[in-house]
């Protein structure tokens, strides 16, 4: 099969186009034939050598296409049958062919539109389980996300209104971000470095409840001092490739305030079948029309490195898609 694989670590330019052997589904996986693969920056994490895994590999952490063959002791799903998948537990989105857990694909219908459906297992299930099963947000609480133009900024603010958030802010590094994110589901975007000094206004003085943080360094710092006592700031990322931030624990004693992290592909790895259910949701709302996904653009596989450029230098908004021959 056609596939991009990272031979060695480094810059998008160590992206290989190339051919491999095709994968195949031990007991409980699926393979399935990719039309289409999400790109994300845990891939580029992957590519930089930020995660340990083994060379060459190819990434890809989500992708939709036809089942091409179940594994030992598949039920409820067959052969031909549109699916959208995380592929993140073993990699592989991608390539032609991706193998993963079943429990971590998700059914379609037979008229589904596959490039929008590979857009949507990482971003949407990471907003849904975030939201609801992390921060647990109640009806009427404010909500602050980071990077609110991007793929998982875009699903963050649309599902924090689905799920009763009285306020919702976002922020965003450039002005040109603005009205890209207020598209989805904000009350209020505004950029990342004025945050400190609008959290007053924003709030009426009351601070948020909960802050979504995939972007580390000084936004992670500015969300807990944002937070009113009781909120919980949710640390799910680094994008901007910042020092790790500490907190002192006498001052979460004090200030009544909580760090929490996320990892959608260690808890995929770990528990599927916590994942499998909140993954069916978010797929389920995209195709009800209830969580609206943007596509930025689809590229060919073999432009997978232009992909990763624009997710690095912070130009893409909406979704970077990967298309297979």
């Amino acid at each position: 099969m056609r596939a991009v694989t990272i031979p060695r670590f480094g810059g998008p330019e160590v992206l290989e186009y190339t051919e491999i052997e095709a994968p195949t589904p031990g007991p409980g996986q699926v393979a399935i034939d990719v039309t289409h693969a999400g790109v994300n920056y845990a891939e580029i994490l992957f590519r930089q050598g930020a995660v340990d895994v083994p060379l060459p590999y190819v990434p890809g952490i989500e992708a939709a296409g036809r089942v091409r063959a179940l594994g030992d002791g598949v039920t409820g799903l067959r052969v031909g049958q549109p699916v959208t998948a995380l592929t993140m537990t073993m990699g592989g989105g991608y390539g032609e062919v991706a193998v993963t857990d079943a429990r971590l694909v998700a059914p379609l219908p037979d008229d589904a539109d596959l490039a929008l459906l590979a857009a949507v297992p990482s971003n949407s299930t990471t907003a849904w389980l975030v939201l609801g099963e992390v921060a647990r947000l109640r009806e009427g609480e404010r909500v602050l996300v980071h990077a609110a133009a991007g793929g998982v900024g875009s699903q963050l603010g649309q599902v924090a209104k689905l799920l009763g958030a009285g306020q919702v802010v976002g922020t965003v590094g450039s002005p040109e971000k603005l009205e890209k994110a207020a598209a989805f589901g904000y009350d209020k975007v505004v950029l990342r470095d004025e945050l400190t000094d609008s959290v007053e206004e924003l709030t009426g003085g009351s601070g948020f409840d909960v802050a979504v943080d995939p972007v580390g360094g000084g936004a992670r710092r500015a969300s807990l001092d944002a937070l009113a006592r009781g909120g919980r700031l949710i640390a799910m990322g680094n994008a901007s490739g910042a020092d790790a931030v500490h907190f002192d624990a006498n001052e979460l004693w004090f200030s009544g305030k909580g760090v929490l992290g996320f990892n959608l592909g260690a808890l995929s790895g770990e528990r599927p079948e916590a994942v499998a259910p909140v993954l069916r949701r978010a797929v389920d709302a995209v195709l009800d029309g209830a969580l609206r996904v943007e596509v930025g653009e689809v590229l060919e596989l073999r432009d997978a490195a232009r992909a990763h450029r624009h997710i690095e230098t912070g130009r893409s908004t909406g979704k970077q898609v990967l298309a297979m021959p």
